[in-house]
């Protein structure tokens, strides 16, 4: 009979699926979820409401790149070169609403 290993080579086992980082993810994802409806069902609309869904909307934002895109494992200068633009395009648009006048 032929074997079906290739010779030179040795059988592996297959690891078993590491999820925990991903339960964890889900986890802190549907906190911070829960957190945005428990505002926006409790608080007044207001411009204080809407720059809090606007923080925490980036902030999972910025979670979900780091653990699934695993940008927070790359080096800094990384890191740095995809913060820096985001926080420019962040103040942009604040910015340009403060100028329009919708906020004053």
């Amino acid at each position: 009979m032929a074997s079906h290993v290739a010779h030179g080579t040795s059988e592996k086992e297959i690891p078993a699926p590491n999820t925990g980082a991903i339960w964890k993810t889900f986890w802190i994802l549907l906190i911070l979820t829960a957190i945005e409806f428990v505002i926006a069902f409790t608080m007044a609309a207001s411009t204080l409401r809407v720059a809090i869904f606007c923080g925490m909307t980036i902030v999972k934002a910025f979670y979900i790149v780091g653990e699934f895109m695993h940008l927070k494992h790359e080096v800094k200068s990384l890191i740095w070169a995809v913060l820096i633009p985001t926080i420019f395009v962040v103040w942009l648009l604040v910015a340009l609403i403060y100028e329009g006048g919708h906020l004053h």
